[in-house]
């Protein structure tokens, strides 16, 4: 299968789905440890991270760029266990200056042996990076990254959870435990995260929630979808912003339920947002398509037709050896992908980032095979991440997410 390690468009260089093997291999005995001896030196996720951060500042110095040039990182984990030695390998790689990170708990990496997977958006070298510090939106101390940094008219917001850092959930984001009712968990927690943390984060970075593009909700149960619709359609009535949801297993704070990033525009941006439309069900997505310049930012989508059933649903449970699931439904996503592209002057050929969140390691042999079905043996920029089992429809399997470049 050919993998597209990294992808440049413009100034933006996108380096999707690392994990610590290698692209002919498998994992090499730096990151396994010596055979007969996988304990000797340091702990096994603190070499995944030393292998994933060197492979790309590695990369990106092929592009005469380097890891001071990040503005996004997104890391996800199969155990809370890998996180702290993997900051310890971030601090040692990038500094004093960690960009906008988003980091949670999932099922299972690509690999069934990685415990880190980590994907990476950087500038070239010219194009300022000015770091923000909004009261109140921090990071732990462990972690350390930038809140929100501003980058040629973008402002990348790093995943915020309804807590104060290193103090656990805010009191106004949590139902107090001796309530039978007050209030329900998921829509306090994300009432709190639009106003007391992105909407101070875009205003002190010269930007406003009307700015938004695209924001990546991590959800802990898939019973809270609606819910988290309802608060969010509230305060973005009229603001469109793609939306992508995505069931999680677990988060860096206790209780938290909800972890949110967002990009946005700042005021003064030279490029304006717009808003595709194309044929494709209403139940395909929880949000719009809005490009804005460059780039075309759909919302998550998902294989529902119009009829309001998954895709290949009838068929696929027998024939899951086939990974018959995997097939049909990313080829929906696929032709609506390319509606939405066609409508934007811009084709699948220019994905430069691709998330697939699947309910099981045995779809993605489909979504290659449909990938390759429609676009040949081109480079795939992807990351597959095994979420929790429970997705929001019955027999759906696949939730993607794309970046894609307009020429």
């Amino acid at each position: 299968m050919s993998y597209a390690y990294a992808v440049k468009t413009g100034p933006w260089i996108f380096l999707t789905g690392h994990e610590a093997f290698d692209f002919e291999h498998g994992v090499p005995e730096a990151v396994a440890g010596p055979p007969g001896f996988p304990l000797f030196g340091r702990p096994r996720s603190r070499r995944e991270g030393d292998f994933i951060l060197q492979r790309m500042r590695r990369i990106l110095r092929e592009f005469g760029c380097d890891l001071r040039n990040a503005v996004r990182l997104d890391q996800y984990y199969p155990t809370p266990a890998a996180v702290d030695p993997y900051h310890l390998a971030r601090h040692a790689e990038f500094g004093d200056y960690i960009p906008p990170s988003t980091s949670v708990v999932m099922e299972r990496c690509f690999c069934a042996d990685s415990h880190i997977s980590t994907s990476l958006i950087a500038a070239m070298p010219g194009h300022e990076i000015r770091k923000i510090y909004p009261p109140g939106v921090g990071s732990a101390p462990s972690s350390g990254f930038v809140p929100a940094v501003v980058c040629d008219d973008f402002v990348f917001v790093a995943g915020q959870m309804a807590h104060n850092a290193g103090g656990g959930l805010d009191p106004r984001a949590h139902v107090a435990e001796h309530s039978a009712w007050a209030g329900s968990e998921i829509r306090k927690q994300t009432e709190f995260l639009i106003l007391s943390k992105l909407k101070p984060a875009l205003e002190a970075a010269g930007s406003s929630l009307e700015q938004s593009l695209k924001a990546q909700i991590y959800l802990a149960r898939v019973d809270d979808f609606p819910d988290f619709v309802d608060v969010w359609s509230h305060y973005y009535a009229n603001i469109p912003c793609a939306v992508t949801l995505v069931p999680t297993k677990s988060f860096a704070t206790v209780g938290g339920i909800i972890e949110i990033n967002l990009l946005a525009l700042s005021n003064n941006a030279r490029r304006r947002k717009e808003v595709i439309a194309a044929d494709v069900p209403d139940m395909a997505s929880y949000g719009p398509c809005v490009r804005a310049g460059e780039f075309l930012l759909p919302s998550g989508l998902i294989a529902i037709g119009d009829g309001g059933h998954i895709a290949g649903n009838t068929v696929s449970p027998g024939f899951a050896a086939l990974s018959h699931a995997g097939y049909t439904q990313a080829a929906q996503v696929y032709d609506y992908l390319e509606a939405l592209c066609r409508i934007a002057g811009t084709s699948m050929t220019n994905t430069v980032r691709a998330q697939y969140f699947v309910c099981g390691p045995t779809v993605f042999p489909g979504i290659a095979m449909a990938w390759s079905a429609r676009l040949g043996g081109q480079p795939h920029p992807f990351v597959c991440i095994q979420t929790p089992p429970e997705m929001p429809a019955p027999g759906m399997v696949l939730i993607a997410d794309f970046w894609i470049a307009v020429p």
